[in-house]
């Protein structure tokens, strides 16, 4: 399968040689575009400004049934030409519309010799960029393909945003035969194993007061502090990798008071998910034996010290085998353009695909790129036109040239 998939890929590479030259042509405009869209503000949660900019170019483009779900994301479809006749499930190519900068952040690019500065000008507004030129390529005319294509612009890739974009519009699209994620820089990764993650924030609650006149009532803190210990020691597997850490902690209003409450968050992560529901398990067992030494430690009649936990983020995880055609075609078109591919682990928009039993890869866009989510980001265009020809090889390949 491998090889035959690997001639097949060749065979579309070579057929889009035009389609390449042409974005090798556009590519000071490409730049343009990353440059501008990455200026536009899009904290996750608040993508409306970035995702109008974006259904305008859909729209200025000439995609079908632009439009804009219940979660933000912005669509686009390109028909494919054996629609009217066969129903072909679609290729969705994603972007992400978010950044994790807040809105009060500095966007203005600026250039630093051969690179271009600026917060989200590679994750996301490479991606982004990318994935317009793709959009403009294959325009249903002089380049077309089987199946439809939509374009998909994602929100609430980043941090807390929890794959919202990606769920709803899985969720809500249930003909889409293959996915692929453009994010970021770089034209040599390709991420077929989605790492999962499920965040937790638990809470200890008691009834506090004076640090010496109340001293012996149930401590929140105390029990944070015994649950972080717990955590810490628990074992975690090293294949398949898994991590746990506590990121933040908190409680408390002043030195010389008992903390009414006090919590902390916990980020578990893995690309199992029996590992993630084993070890949701153990946490709560934690958390339930660092509630019953602090009530024993009370002073009798005094109130009891109550616990929550509740998930406050949730990263569905899997992996696509890596003979899967769709993997192989973006290992050959890696290769295709004179670069070693390198097969990754990451957590994108393609993890809730996987998930779902969607063949799904996510990919850089080209050129180079370093410091995401800093103020100090930067993209350096070498070769970049070369990512956006391999990206354009896969998805033409996985919707099949006409």
């Amino acid at each position: 399968m491998s090889d035959s998939t690997s001639r097949a890929t060749a065979r579309t590479h070579h057929a889009l040689a035009d389609a390449h030259r042409r974005l090798a042509e556009r590519d000071a405009s490409i730049l343009r575009v990353q440059v501008a869209v990455s200026e536009i503000a899009a904290p996750t949660g608040e993508e409306a400004r970035r995702g109008a900019w974006i259904a305008q170019r859909f729209e200025q483009l000439g995609l079908t049934g632009v439009r804009t779900d219940a979660a933000g994301n912005v669509i686009g479809r390109r028909l494919g030409v054996a629609t009217a006749g066969r129903a072909l499930p679609a290729v969705a190519v994603c972007a992400h519309l978010d950044t994790v900068f807040p809105r009060d952040t500095a966007l203005r690019v600026r250039r630093d010799g051969d690179r271009l500065v600026g917060p989200g000008i590679g994750d996301n507004g490479r991606g982004l960029a990318a994935m317009l030129a793709l959009a403009e390529e294959i325009d249903g005319g002089r380049l077309r393909t089987l199946a439809p294509i939509d374009f998909v612009a994602t929100t609430g890739e980043e941090g807390r945003g929890d794959l919202r974009g990606a769920k709803t519009y899985f969720a809500e699209s249930p003909h889409v035969g293959a996915a692929v994620a453009l994010d970021g820089a770089g034209d040599d990764r390709v991420v077929h194993r989605g790492l999962g993650s499920r965040r937790f924030r638990i809470t200890f609650r008691g009834t506090g007061g004076h640090s010496w006149a109340a001293y012996g009532v149930a401590n929140p803190i105390h029990a944070v502090g015994a649950t972080v210990a717990k955590l810490a020691a628990l074992p975690v597997p090293s294949e398949p990798r898994t991590t746990l850490s506590v990121g933040r902690i908190g409680g408390g209003i002043s030195v010389n008071a008992i903390a009414e409450d006090a919590w902390l968050e916990v980020d578990l992560r893995s690309t199992a998910p029996r590992l993630i529901d084993r070890l949701d398990r153990e946490i709560r067992a934690v958390v339930r034996a660092s509630e019953v030494e602090e009530n024993v430690r009370r002073v009798p009649g005094t109130p009891p010290l109550r616990t929550e936990v509740v998930v406050i983020g949730e990263r569905p995880c899997g992996d696509i085998p890596s003979d899967h055609p769709l993997v192989c075609s973006a290992l050959a078109a890696t290769r295709l353009i004179g670069r070693e591919p390198e097969l990754a682990t990451a957590s994108t928009d393609a993890n809730v695909p996987i998930s779902l039993g969607v063949p799904a890869i996510a990919i850089g866009a080209g050129g180079q790129g370093g410091d995401a989510h800093t103020p100090g980001e930067w993209f350096d265009n070498t070769g970049g036109s070369l990512g956006i020809a391999r990206a354009l090889t896969i998805v033409v390949t996985a919707a099949g040239l006409a």
